[in-house]
């Protein structure tokens, strides 16, 4: 019979303790510490995650209770003051620099979008995850709420988030798209929220193609009229160039207006871009890939915990979200590397109970639905 570590053990296995190690002496994390070092918060922290506890009390509680386990994982019990204490002082920047050393291996085994461009795509969009404004007044962005905005930016291809810019929520989306770092030569899908013409000048200098929504009030004049297709949704196509004053100053370059007609909520979209080359169908659907992003929000919020949190101050929050991030990187990687065809919601869902079996996560993760054997009726006779 073969033997298997924990499926929790097999999926540490793929975060190198070498990388980690020099990351928490990069920022001193383990300084003067005798016990409950980075690594075993770190594996807490994950723990939480994957069994979906709901506050530190619970977390300390329930995993102290596998104490036997956490030998295997080179970690050992903690009191609860300790473990608020380690996600109170000890630097985010551990883990936000293990997000990134992870990221790098699962983008190499990422599979290719089902859209095939010749640039890479991305998508840039940001979500608020609010919070209790008595319980964290340093990020209030309004009268009686508080909350953070998690602005990402996500890769197509694998639907990972290659780069994420977490700030409280009354930042608006268009000042932090500026430190972005978008690869030059590539592809980008953006919401209307990120509307401004100086960063679409900076696109197309640095050869940058993107396709967003068009605002209504803005003041253009049609340099020419492209042909469409009879039949097709798009009902429009020109080149136009901005007659605003500022406008022309920020950007003096022609961009393209696309008509598409929504036949499923019959109503008329209307995109802009920079791309003259792909044609304008082509457009629109690189546009509504953008739904991926959403997707990913969703994934993130109902699956892992990132709308309650462990400490108040701002680094507690930002270690949270960041370990919550290697958990989804960890999902896709064995999501990519094992080929499976489920969801990453349904792995979580999967994992979530099975984190202590010993078995193979190769067969967890590739896990169909079992049919039970078509049952055999004998001959009865009739007695009524």
């Amino acid at each position: 019979m073969s033997y298997f570590t924990t499926i929790f053990g097999q999926m540490i296995q793929l975060i190198s303790r070498l990388d980690f190690e020099h990351t928490v002496n990069q920022y001193q994390g383990d300084h003067r510490i005798r016990t409950f070092r980075c690594w075993d918060q770190f594996i807490f922290m994950l723990l939480a995650q994957f069994s979906r506890r709901e506050s530190l009390r619970e977390t300390v509680i329930s995993i102290n209770s596998l104490w036997s386990k956490l030998y295997h994982l080179g970690c050992s019990t903690v009191q609860r003051s300790t473990f608020s204490d380690a996600n109170h002082k000890r630097s985010y920047h551990i883990y936000r620099d293990l997000f990134f050393i992870l990221l790098e291996r699962t983008q190499k085994i990422a599979p290719r979008h089902k859209l095939k461009l010749k640039r890479k795509l991305y998508f840039l969009d940001a979500t608020t995850i609010d919070l209790c404004l008595k319980l964290f007044p340093w990020a209030r962005f309004r009268k009686t709420k508080a909350g953070i905005k998690v602005h990402t930016l996500f890769q197509a291809d694998g639907a990972l988030p290659v780069f994420l810019n977490i700030t409280d929520a009354k930042t608006h989306e268009a000042k932090v798209a500026s430190s972005m770092p978008i690869p030059t030569g590539s592809y980008l899908a953006i919401d209307r929220g990120y509307h401004d013409f100086l960063q679409y000048n900076r696109y197309i200098n640095n050869n940058i193609r993107f396709v967003t929504r068009m605002k209504t009030n803005a003041k253009y004049t049609v340099l020419q009229n492209l042909p469409c297709a009879s039949g097709s949704p798009v009902r429009n196509d020109e080149m136009i160039e901005f007659t605003g004053y500022i406008t022309h100053r920020k950007c003096p370059h022609p961009f393209r207006k696309i008509c598409y007609y929504d036949e499923q909520h019959k109503k008329m979209i209307t995109f802009l871009t920079n791309d003259f080359d792909n044609d304008a169908l082509t457009i629109t659907e690189i546009y509504q890939a953008r739904w991926d992003i959403e997707l990913f929000f969703k994934t993130i919020k109902q699956n892992l915990k990132i709308k309650r949190f462990f400490g108040t101050t701002p680094n507690a929050v930002f270690t949270q979200v960041w370990i919550a991030m290697i958990a989804y990187l960890l999902i896709s990687f064995l999501k990519f590397i094992h080929k499976s065809k489920q969801s990453i919601q349904t792995i979580f869902r999967i994992l979530q109970m099975n984190i202590f079996e010993r078995r193979s996560i190769n067969d967890l993760i590739k896990y169909q639905s079992i049919k039970p054997p078509p049952v055999k009726l004998e001959n009865q006779f009739c007695f009524f």
